[in-house]
């Protein structure tokens, strides 16, 4: 597997139905968006995506759009654990706690009137810009209002598409002996990665964790990859191991990566057992 321009679309255009239905609910949480996205495949370069992403955003029905709007937080409150609201919505999270106010009353507003979340394409866009066109936009007719917000849809869903299609997995971690308390540096980490269950596996990179027993540098994942796989050596001395050879050699954790998203897999090592899981 080799980097591709386009690592994300390799993966969509290759990736099986589940994974890649799973994938776009988190770009739109519309069901009908993401099997008409997913049926059009595949896809000869990004804009043909974006161009099937915006037919099928048009094609939402009520019923849909509310699908889709029900999945975001209010502007000036992403959901923790949300990155991509958070990212989207950088503008608003610096903004003065006079404006910040001003947002949460006009949230009330829009949508005791409308009856759902105001919804905008955040990105780039100050706390103020936001304000006004809520404000603005709380007189449209229930009509008007709806097709503004399809059109806003359709622009958030390309930003977050083209950041699938476009941007690799990218893979980290952090070891820490938990018996000794403190970082487990130098130990060597070997990153591979696989394209499904079945494939074979290639080594990726290779590194060694260093004296805060991070490994941050590791390169992005080939577009076609599915798996990745992470590969602790532990030395002697490692959780409170003193220089006996350690009771787990080796520590081996394979995972689901999708394009786009970053995977920071911490280990913590205890001398007869060890743990693993999703950081952020």
């Amino acid at each position: 597997m080799t980097l591709s321009p386009t690592p994300g679309l390799d993966w969509i255009n290759g990736a099986a139905e589940p994974a890649l239905r799973a994938a776009l609910r988190r770009v739109c949480a519309a069901s009908a968006w993401g099997a008409a996205v997913a049926a059009a495949r595949p896809f000869r370069d990004t804009e043909a995506l974006l161009a099937a992403a915006d037919d099928a955003a048009g094609a939402l029905t009520d019923a849909g759009l509310a699908e889709a709007l029900a999945a975001h937080p209010r502007i000036g409150r992403p959901e923790a654990g949300d990155a991509a609201s958070a990212r989207e919505q950088r503008g608003m999270a610096d903004a003065p706690e006079e404006l910040k106010a001003d947002m949460r009353r006009l949230n009330l507003a829009y949508q005791e009137r409308f009856g759902h979340v105001f919804l905008i394409c955040a990105t780039g866009l100050p706390g103020e810009r936001m304000r006004d066109a809520l404000r603005a936009r709380l007189g449209n007719t229930p009509e008007a209002e709806r097709e503004v917000v399809r059109a806003e849809l359709a622009k958030i869903n390309r930003l977050r598409l083209t950041r699938l299609a476009e941007a690799a997995a990218t893979v980290s971690t952090h070891v820490l002996d938990t018996a000794a308390g403190r970082p487990a540096a130098g130990l060597r980490v070997t990153l591979s990665c696989a394209a499904g269950r079945g494939d074979g596996w290639v080594e990726h990179a290779a590194a060694r964790t260093d004296a805060d027993g991070r490994c941050a540098g590791l390169p992005p994942l080939p577009g076609g990859a599915t798996l990745a796989r992470l590969t602790f050596a532990i030395a002697p001395g490692a959780a409170g191991a003193g220089a006996e050879p350690p009771f787990f050699p080796e520590v081996t954790t394979t995972f689901a990566v999708v394009p786009g998203e970053h995977f920071h897999v911490p280990l913590l090592l205890s001398p007869f057992g060890y743990s693993v899981y999703r950081g952020s």
